[in-house]
């Protein structure tokens, strides 16, 4: 578990192939990098079929260590099917993240971490209308909730979405509407930013991606 410090601390997501979290993880990979801070991102994919299990983990180092830390300070728990293992593996002092759409008072619950919980699906259900969009917007969401706990520069996020999307004024407009939801309940409802936090680096080496 990272101790009180900035740009060293490892999250995990867990995630349902197919479900869009890929690019919403890679949203967040690069905007660590964006701030100057050097960060690797490896993908766990036991199967590339649909609606199976899949894990992204992204380790940021001011040192520019790029091999996994070996620890979870921060698991977004977004596959209700793996949680219980998902929860196992929060160091000590770290922190959980799910969506509290639903409830969870049959889950396994730890008392040496802390569980975070962000109302995704509802947020997203009543902001955007579509079922294709209110799933890939609470990836989104999930974002700017963490934008908030780690201090990350929200313009740069923005900016990102801006490159990425280019002249698709809705789905920029989407994105930063959900990714405002997430940030907006995070802050008013947590304590931001977490004892570990991002802090704008020149240290950047490199974007590692597998």
């Amino acid at each position: 578990m990272s101790k009180a410090s900035h740009n060293n601390f490892t999250v995990k997501f867990a995630n349902v192939n197919g479900t869009g979290s890929s690019s919403a993880n890679g949203l967040f990979m690069k905007s660590i990098f964006r701030m100057g801070i050097p960060v690797v991102g490896k993908n766990y994919f036991p199967s590339n079929i649909q609606g199976l299990p899949t894990w992204y983990e992204v380790r940021a180092s001011e040192a520019g260590y790029l091999a996994p830390s070996g620890g979870v300070d921060i698991m977004v728990a977004m596959n209700a099917e793996t949680y219980d293992q998902d929860l196992a593996i929060v160091d000590a002092g770290g922190y959980l993240l799910y969506d509290s759409t639903w409830p969870r008072e049959n889950l396994m619950s730890r008392d040496d971490i802390t569980v975070l919980g962000v109302p995704l699906a509802r947020m997203c259900n009543e902001n955007f209308d579509t079922a294709r969009a209110r799933t890939l917007m609470k990836n989104t969401a999930y974002v700017g909730s963490l934008a908030a706990l780690l201090n990350m520069d929200m313009s740069v996020i923005e900016q990102l979405l801006l490159d990425i999307f280019g002249s698709k004024t809705n789905l920029i407009d989407a994105n930063k509407t959900a990714l405002q939801m997430g940030h907006d309940y995070a802050t008013s409802n947590f304590e931001c930013p977490l004892p570990f936090e991002t802090k704008s680096s020149n240290k950047k080496r490199r974007l590692h991606h597998d």
